[in-house]
């Protein structure tokens, strides 16, 4: 037999933490007891109410079958409610809302919807590596724009306005930024409105990370004109602890949500009832609920910080979001020297920044989705 894969298999590699977490495993199952700081996976459950709707759903005898594609009216107006309490915007729950199975699905939705093979799309350097790896599934062009400490890593819309944006359908943006936990301005994001419109590029903002340690809740969406050429992806996972539940959904004006969902509509079969009814609960949950996670992250943020300090790495304190990001010091030749250094002498994991692009090469990051004992117990190993 001569079968070989798709071309587009030959631009995309597994993913990088799909292939270290088996080498997590196998060092684990030879009693090396690692300690992993490296995803952002919330340890922490969502709310009871949020369980006991689960069940109590879970339990109806009607509540199983297939599920409409564009979810069940409940969800979509908590997910509105959800967006007037906390951002300020105003959006229809019928037709401006596409609950999904994850952002990381609608990342590719989206590149679907609107992106043809041989088209552009802008991906930020450092940034999450699925805005490329879904770029190239699709056979786009990736154009790379860099993110810069010194410039509070927003763009550099100067740099931006020298390209060839001419092709470019697609820009993704990512604040509260993953992986460097730089916060977004209404500035920023009206200056990211006007280069959308000015150039005829969506602008696609994905915004997980807005209630871990941060005060001041941002969409792009609350920039007046905004709806007509941007689109914001937001999830459940790290907001309420529903990381497993892969609940999530994006908003924007009623014709992008319509091309989404064709392209949605043709690959998945709509998401569990009983967990749609939970997601709408957890959409409730109180300031106060909101208050006392962020209380548990900041004193694990005290500790991450001082593993950071013994490594002897460099960071900004007004970092929020889920992650402490740090510059290595200069005697490692790459953050992957000094993330290997410590796995395989140390037992515990960090994240070395270069999978997030070249410009993370010199930056490591630590995950907060792990309990202040296994975090101490990380710092006395490294020191």
């Amino acid at each position: 037999m001569n079968i070989k894969p798709a071309n587009r298999l030959n631009t995309v590699s597994e993913y990088y933490f799909s292939q270290k977490l088996r080498e997590v495993a196998e060092m684990n199952a030879a009693g090396k007891n690692v300690i992993n700081l490296g995803i952002g996976n919330p340890d922490l459950p969502p709310s009871e109410e949020t369980i006991e709707a689960l069940c109590e759903e879970a339990h109806k005898p009607n509540s199983h079958g297939y599920q409409s594609y564009v979810g069940i009216p409940e969800l979509r107006n908590g997910f509105a409610e959800w967006y007037k309490k906390w951002y300020g915007v105003d959006l229809n729950p019928a037709t401006e809302i596409q609950p999904l199975i994850g952002s990381k699905e609608g990342i590719l939705h989206i590149t679907l919807a609107f992106v043809n093979p041989g088209e552009s799309v802008l991906v930020p350097n450092p940034g999450y590596p699925t805005y490329t790896s879904a770029s190239r599934i699709c056979e786009a062009n990736i154009i790379s724009y860099d993110l810069d400490e010194n410039n509070n890593w927003q763009p550099d819309f100067e740099a931006l306005e020298k390209m060839d944006l001419s092709n470019v359908k697609l820009m993704w943006i990512n604040y509260p930024n993953m992986p460097t936990g730089a916060n977004a301005t209404k500035e920023l994001f009206e200056k990211l409105v006007d280069f959308g419109k000015k150039h005829n590029i969506v602008i696609c903002n994905d915004n997980p990370y807005s209630f871990i340690l941060n005060d001041d809740k941002l969409s792009i969406l609350s920039v007046p004109g905004a709806k007509e050429i941007c689109i914001e992806l937001n999830s459940m996972s790290k907001s309420h602890n529903m990381a497993g539940w892969r609940m999530a959904m994006l908003a924007s004006n009623a014709e992008f949500i319509q091309w989404i969902l064709k392209v949605k509509s043709n690959v998945d079969s709509g998401m569990y009832r009983p967990m749609m009814i939970a997601a709408a609960k957890a959409l409730q949950n109180s300031k106060e609920w909101h208050d006392n996670m962020n209380k548990v992250y900041a004193k694990r943020r005290i500790l991450a910080l001082q593993i950071m300090d013994a490594l002897g790495c460099v960071y900004d304190s007004r970092q929020v979001g889920m992650f402490v990001w740090a510059r290595i010091p200069d005697k490692y030749k790459d953050s992957g020297e000094l993330a290997d250094k410590i796995l395989y002498d140390k037992n515990v994991f960090i994240t070395p920044g270069f999978i997030f692009g070249d410009k993370g090469k010199r930056y490591v990051r630590i995950s907060l989705c792990c309990p202040e004992d296994m975090l101490s117990e990380a710092l006395s190993r490294i020191k």
